[in-house]
């Protein structure tokens, strides 16, 4: 196994096929210098390595994910409750007529929330009085672009790119 970081293998390995080019040597012979140097062997054994440790990360994670679920659940609970003990309190100080109360850490007091519209018959509601939703703003159509530069043609502002992923099967 090699301690040497993959970053550094893959400069040796750079800068061999770099010395090896400047030498105008075909082909074959760079190729079997390159793997007489077992530097590839070394670069596959290393992200072989890194790729294990990837997974090894992953693993913990439907363990987290269910652990967020049981939290997020917890929170609920207990948001729930609190709202309950506080409906609770505000249904008390309107049988009492109680406005307010003072302690040193707080104060309760009941108050009026601001006029509401109560839409009980949607249906009887004058047209002045409805909003229309707004259009959404034209997009393009990157479907139809894709298709039309594959087929040759030239679109202003658009061009095709070509990225790369990592794919680990």
């Amino acid at each position: 196994m090699t301690t040497v970081a993959l970053y550094q293998l893959a400069g040796q390995y750079q800068q061999l096929a770099e010395q090896l080019a400047d030498m105008d040597l075909d082909a074959q012979t760079v190729a079997d210098t390159i793997e007489a140097s077992g530097l590839s062997d070394d670069i596959m054994v290393k992200a072989q390595g890194i790729e294990c440790v990837a997974r090894t990360l992953e693993m913990y994670t439907p363990a987290i994910d269910a652990e967020i679920d049981r939290l997020k659940l917890l929170k609920a609970g207990r948001e729930k409750k609190a709202q309950g003990l506080r409906d609770y309190l505000k249904l008390n100080m309107i049988a009492c007529g109680i406005e307010k109360i003072e302690s040193p850490l707080f104060k309760i007091k009941l108050q009026n929330n601001p006029p509401a519209v109560d839409i009980f018959e949607p249906g009887l509601i004058p047209v002045e009085y409805m909003r229309l939703p707004e259009m959404p703003p034209p997009a393009p159509d990157k479907t139809a672009i894709k298709a039309a530069l594959k087929a040759g043609h030239e679109v202003q502002g658009a061009r095709l790119t070509q990225g790369q992923r990592l794919v680990v099967s």
